[in-house]
This record gives C-alpha cells, structure tokens and sequence, in this order.
C-alpha cells in the first residue's frame, strides 16, 4: 500500500512537472517555427520561467463572476486534474512500475476514465453563466461523443493482436520488436495513426480544439476562470496529452521495450517523442470548423476504423491462427 502511494505520488509529481515544462517547451518550438526567440529571460535560455509563472499565477486574483453557479465553478477545474491524473493509474512504464498494478482490464480503464473528462469541461463551461463558455462546452460534448467511437475502435486493433486487455500482456506481445504500429502491415500503422487522431481530439488539441477557438469564443469553456483556477483546466489538457503519448507508446510501440536494454528509459523516450510531435502539429495545421470536424469523424474515421477492426480480425484469423 505505502509502496503504490510513493509510486503514484513520484510519477503523478513528474507529470505535472513534465506538464509545466511543455508550455516552455511548445512555446520555444513555436518562436522556432516562427524564427523569433520565445522565453530567453528568466534563468539560463528560459529555463525558470515555468516557475517564475507559476509564481504570478498564485498571486493572481480569482474572480468569480455573479450568477454564476460557484461550487461547480470552482471544483470543475479540480476533476479535470484529477481525472487525467487518474490515468496515469494503469499506464505501465517498466514490467515493475506502475501505480495500480497490472490490472486485466486497464486498457478499459482509459477509456472509461478518458470519456467522463469532458464532463467536468461541460460543467465549467454552464457553470460560467457565460455564452461563450457554454458553447465551448457544448462542442466539447459534442467532440467527445463523436470522436470516441473511432478511438475505441481503433484502439481495439491492439487488444484483439495480443488477445488481452491488459496493458502488460499487449507490451508482452510485441515483443522482438513487433510493434503494433507496424506489424500487420497495414491495420497496425493506420490503427495507430487513427487512434492518435483521436486522442488529440478529446485532449482539445489544435487541429481539433473547437471548444477552446480564441478567435470565435474568446477562451472556450475558460473564458471566465482566472488565477491559478483557469491554469488548472490548461495544465489538466497538457497532462491529458501526456498520457495520451504514453497509452499509444504502450499499445502500438512496445511500451519499455527498446534495443539493448528493456527498461522505463524507453517509455519515457517513445512517450516524450509522441508528446512532442503534439506540438508540431499545433504549429503547423490550421483549425477545422466545427462541421468539418463532425463530418470528418462520421463521414470518414468510423467507417475506416470499423473496417480496421474487420481486417485485424481477419488477419489473426487467416494468418496468425494458420
């Protein structure tokens, strides 16, 4: 018990930690792509200025707004952190380290866990009393609902290759460097590329940030947070993304398996790649309209993602059971 309470505190404590240093990071990869310097002032090329933010922020003042209804309010922000945390929970990151274990059904986990995290952006965005905000909300549902459906199944493509919903056994079953990214051939890489997608799209990453779309509503569901409130939904968005790179490293890269040696080194390595390929497609992809968005998973990634199913199936049928 003592053990899984100082393991889900050091790992839960490093993401939060990889979480503040990614805005540094995204916005030294932005001033790059647009050939200007970013954050150079506080500490050695920026380095502090993650905590020199978080010490303004805490000085900020929370206003909350009249008419608004202000435990949900408050506590919205809270269970987004919290249920991203709790993610966290079942990703493995060696055969020895993980927070609760190796549970037969953690790769269910996710995805229950990953589908209630729009509901406390839902509750922020009606609890604002803000038009703005409520429409930020309602895209948001309407996002997580759409885009759900060809997460689940593209993620099943895993799940049916190692015949087991457990996170372990999937690493397990990609050992000798058969990744589920590239082996079947065809269902595994397009699997990975689909469930990718997906994952930016409930975390409300650009190019599928509606809810949040500056230009048209202000700050989306954030609009009237402020203080270190408002930073709490932003931070909880970047841990969701980080988790997101963690769950495609263990499902379709063989999690901490590597050459040479197999070890937690390799999770890190695959989760930060994947992590920092997030940013370069925030910087180099325009935002889809709302409509384009909903035709885009209904018209397009549902009927692929079904078929992908359909294939693995056939695969393991005809070529892995012959």
């Amino acid at each position: 018990m003592i053990a899984t309470l100082l393991t889900g505190i050091v790992l839960g404590s490093a993401a939060m930690g990889v979480a503040a240093y990614a805005i540094l990071w995204e916005r030294k990869f932005a001033a790059r792509m647009q050939s200007r310097p970013g954050p150079t002032e506080v500490g050695p090329f920026g380095l502090l200025q993650p905590i020199a933010d978080g010490v303004k922020l805490v000085q900020k003042e929370i206003i909350i707004p009249r008419a608004v209804s202000v435990f949900l309010f408050v506590v919205s922000p809270a269970l987004a952190a919290i249920g991203t945390l709790a993610l966290f929970a079942v990703v493995p990151w060696s055969d020895t380290i993980s927070v609760a274990g190796d549970l037969n059904v953690g790769v269910l986990w996710i995805f229950a866990v990953g589908s209630l995290l729009v509901l406390p952006h839902w509750m922020a965005g009606w609890a604002s009393n803000n038009k703005y905000a409520l429409l930020g909300a309602m895209r948001a549902a309407a996002q997580s609902i759409s885009y759900e459906i060809p997460l689940l199944l593209s993620g099943m493509v895993p799940i049916l290759l190692a015949g087991s919903f457990q996170m372990d056994e999937i690493v397990m079953a990609q050992e000798g460097y058969r990744w589920f990214a590239f082996w079947p051939p065809g269902p595994g890489f397009f699997a990975f590329v689909l469930f990718y997608m997906c994952s930016l799209a409930e975390a409300n990453r650009i190019p599928f940030d509606i809810p949040e779309a500056e230009s048209e509503l202000i700050g989306g569901v954030t609009t009237e947070h402020t203080g270190m409130i408002g930073v709490v939904i932003q931070l909880a968005e970047y841990l969701h993304t980080l988790v997101t790179a963690a769950v495609c490293a263990t499902l379709f890269f063989g999690g901490w398996e590597g050459p040479w040696a197999d070890g937690i080194h390799w999770m890190i390595i695959k989760t930060l790649f994947l992590f920092g390929v997030v940013f370069w497609i925030r910087w180099s992809w325009m935002r889809y309209r709302s409509d384009q968005l909903l035709k885009i998973c209904w018209h397009y990634l549902v009927p692929v993602s079904l078929a992908l199913v359909a294939v693995t199936a056939l695969w393991i049928r005809l070529v892995e059971g012959a």
